[in-house]
């Protein structure tokens, strides 16, 4: 229920950002990178509204990944039961009640973003957050991926807390081929990240890229980035 409500918030943000792809991808074939990606929600947005040519699709929760098995049998379209990071390795994986917080980071109960967030779910005072813990495989996504593949139109990331880790598995020559990185980032203090948005430019910044687009995220400290390639 959470997720849908947030989508129906989200509207008219997704409109705005499905209006700046529109205008700088045209009407090519395009290749698409979509890491984290929940219930298939970026999948749906670049299927109806672009000319897809490959999809690569990345989600660790093991019940997400077979749900988008199912959901998207297409040929072009490839799903990977992996999370991605800087480095091969295992991770644990915190799975949230509500599922699109699931976050590899830890969570600082104790901030008051956290206790609005439980009572927007309209969750008791001991009922607990997260409600398992999986095991997954990351992967690095120049190793896994970018080496193989001439152009990437899309990179997008959604990973409550890991972008930065991310992107800092990919290797300068690999960033050359990205044309678009579409990710989103949390002010709020919630999650436990290491790390600050000024992180995340700089190292966008040394590797070509410049903001190109940002839409802050209704009722909460969230901002949605688009850089673009120089």
């Amino acid at each position: 229920m959470f997720s849908i409500i947030i989508n129906l918030i989200d509207y008219t943000n997704k409109k705005k950002i499905l209006n700046f792809f529109k205008k700088n991808l045209n009407d090519k074939l395009i290749n698409v990178i979509d890491i984290g990606a929940h219930k298939g929600e970026t999948i749906n947005f670049f299927l109806k509204n672009f000319n897809i040519k490959k999809l690569f699709v990345f989600e660790p929760n093991k019940n997400l990944y077979e749900f988008l098995i199912k959901k998207f049998p297409q040929k072009n379209i490839f799903i990977f039961n992996y999370g991605a990071g800087f480095k091969k390795e295992k991770k644990k994986l915190n799975i949230s009640i509500d599922s699109s917080s699931s976050t590899i980071n830890k969570i600082n109960m104790n901030t008051d973003y956290f206790k609005r967030k439980k009572k927007f779910l309209t969750l008791k005072k001991n009922t607990p957050y997260f409600v398992d813990v999986q095991e997954i495989n990351i992967i690095n996504l120049s190793e896994f991926i970018l080496n193989k593949e001439d152009r990437i139109d899309v990179l997008k990331i959604d990973t409550e807390g890991y972008e930065f880790n991310i992107l800092k598995g990919i290797n300068k020559l690999d960033f050359k081929k990205i044309n678009f990185i579409y990710f989103e980032h949390h002010y709020d203090l919630m999650i436990d990240k290491g790390y600050k948005f000024s992180d995340i430019n700089k190292l966008l910044r040394v590797n070509n890229f410049t903001l190109r687009y940002k839409v802050r995220m209704k009722f909460r400290k969230s901002f949605e980035y688009i850089y673009g390639s120089n």
